[in-house]
């Protein structure tokens, strides 16, 4: 039967003492997860690290109370480990940035994983900049999301759709909100970027 618990019923589960909901979580979500951890940082014992990291952070914030059930929870786990591996690169001072010359950088998106030439990645090239992933973070949370999945982890229009539980239009429409957010916030912050 706990099997079938919805995601809140576990979390009402864990919060109410029982802590098979918290563990019954982990393993729902485990896979994903850390998928999306290794599929970023490259390196097994480092993922293992960030994975446990990322659940001692949903436990300590779920016992903060700072998790609005909007049954979005597994987005939620997501962006927590997403944060995580930005914080582990900042630490390393090596933000999946390869040196070129004395202070040019090259961004992740402009990698041949990511060097497809559809419309919006001509459009993520031609803003190549570490700038951008400063931009990224102050999308609204499903357009950051969605460039994320996209962008980082590689995913199609059709994945996202399943894994954000939207239509592959809503996804679609959320990628194009988010560039022009990008390159409104470009123009505000009167960016200078290579190739742009």
């Amino acid at each position: 039967m706990s099997n079938h618990c919805s995601d809140s019923e576990l979390i009402q589960q864990f919060m109410a003492g029982k802590h098979s909901g918290i563990v019954k979580l982990i393993k729902r979500h485990k896979d994903k997860v850390f998928s999306y951890i290794l599929i970023n940082v490259k390196n097994h014992q480092l993922a293992e690290d960030v994975f446990q990291d990322t659940f001692y952070k949903v436990i300590d914030s779920l016992k903060a109370g700072k998790y609005k059930d909007e049954g979005r929870f597994a987005s939620w786990v997501m962006r927590i480990a997403h944060n995580l591996i930005i914080d582990h690169y900042r630490k390393e001072n090596k933000l999946r940035t390869v040196s070129n010359s004395d202070n040019e950088d090259y961004d992740l998106f402009n990698t041949p994983k990511f060097s497809e030439k559809n419309i919006e990645s001509r459009i993520i090239e031609s803003q190549i900049s570490l700038d951008i992933k400063k931009l990224v973070n102050e999308l609204p949370d499903e357009q950051r999301e969605i460039i994320i999945l996209r962008h980082y982890v590689g995913m199609s229009f059709k994945e996202i759709a399943d894994h954000t539980g939207v239509s592959i239009n809503t996804a679609l429409g959320r990628m194009r909100y988010a560039l022009i957010n990008l390159r409104r916030l470009i123009k505000e912050k009167d960016l200078i970027l290579t190739n742009f």
